[in-house]
């Protein structure tokens, strides 16, 4: 029975009427799940690693500067420590989640299968992000959960985490989108990874306050969208940052539209996903 024919027997009231969702509804959910899944199978490998790593960075850097450096007035270099490693850890996870899942899917050749159901470009985009906006998330609370302890930390704002962890994460999950779109091999990926994402997070702002920089590299910090993310993501923890948090918020606000504009019209045009 074609389709036409069930609803015209619905319509007569031989057949009740279709109840199901709305196929994009039911389209997105599938492929948020697919993404979520993908991760979530191998979490010793997305999750736990990424964990361990930031708790490494803590040990060391912290064992090493907590008596010799005081970044903010009052604040243990170890305890300030920990909210840069939660939002590297954070922001490095979302962009991987997107890109990998992208540059897999075109080398393995199964790409197709998700571009041949009737999913909008924006309910491609907006699966993908989310996905990785709860990995980011996921391996941002396992980091904060470890060194806390470690190294207790106060939680002065939360709402301004809040805000830049989700922003963060959406906008490098979105910068792993159009680095999967671009990529072909898996070679590109790892140099748009190795050569923009590791150097501007290490570069802002993580391990150092800016205002312990020469005027020169103060400003060319103020140029890293990164250094915003984390410096109000910081905010949130100590109530103290290096430039006003409602200015970090616009600051990352703006870099996430332009992102997340450039991925949608790559996404909508098709470029390098459909031959």
């Amino acid at each position: 029975m074609n389709r036409i024919e069930h609803s015209a027997l619905a319509q007569a009231g031989e057949l009740p009427a279709p109840t199901l969702l709305p196929s994009s509804w039911v389209g997105f959910r599938t492929l948020l799940y697919k993404e979520v899944l993908r991760f979530w199978k191998v979490a010793f490998q997305t999750i736990a690693a990424p964990v361990l790593t930031g708790v490494l960075y803590l040990l060391v850097f912290g064992h090493v500067l907590d008596q010799r450096v005081e970044a903010f007035a009052g604040v243990r270099y170890s305890a300030f420590l920990v909210p840069g490693l939660v939002m590297m850890s954070l922001l490095q996870n979302a962009f991987a989640n997107s890109s990998s899942s992208l540059i897999q899917s075109k080398i393995m050749g199964n790409l197709v299968f998700v571009l041949l159901p009737p999913l909008s470009h924006l309910e491609f985009f907006a699966a993908y992000a989310l996905s990785s906006v709860l990995r980011g998330v996921v391996v941002g609370l396992g980091v904060f959960a470890v060194t806390a302890i470690i190294a207790p930390t106060p939680l002065n704002a939360p709402v301004w985490i809040l805000a830049f962890g989700l922003l963060g994460a959406a906008m490098l999950g979105v910068l792993g989108i159009i680095a999967g779109i671009l990529s072909d091999k898996f070679d590109q990926l790892a140099a748009f990874q190795n050569f923009l994402i590791i150097p501007a997070t290490f570069l802002s702002g993580v391990f150092y306050s800016v205002h312990s920089l020469t005027p020169f590299w103060q400003t060319l910090s103020r140029l890293n969208p990164f250094f915003y993310m984390i410096d109000g993501f910081r905010y949130g923890f100590f109530a103290q940052s290096d430039v006003s948090p409602w200015q970090s918020l616009a600051v990352v606000t703006a870099a996430l539209l332009v992102t997340a504009g450039i991925a949608i019209r790559m996404l909508a045009s098709g470029y390098k996903l459909r031959g």
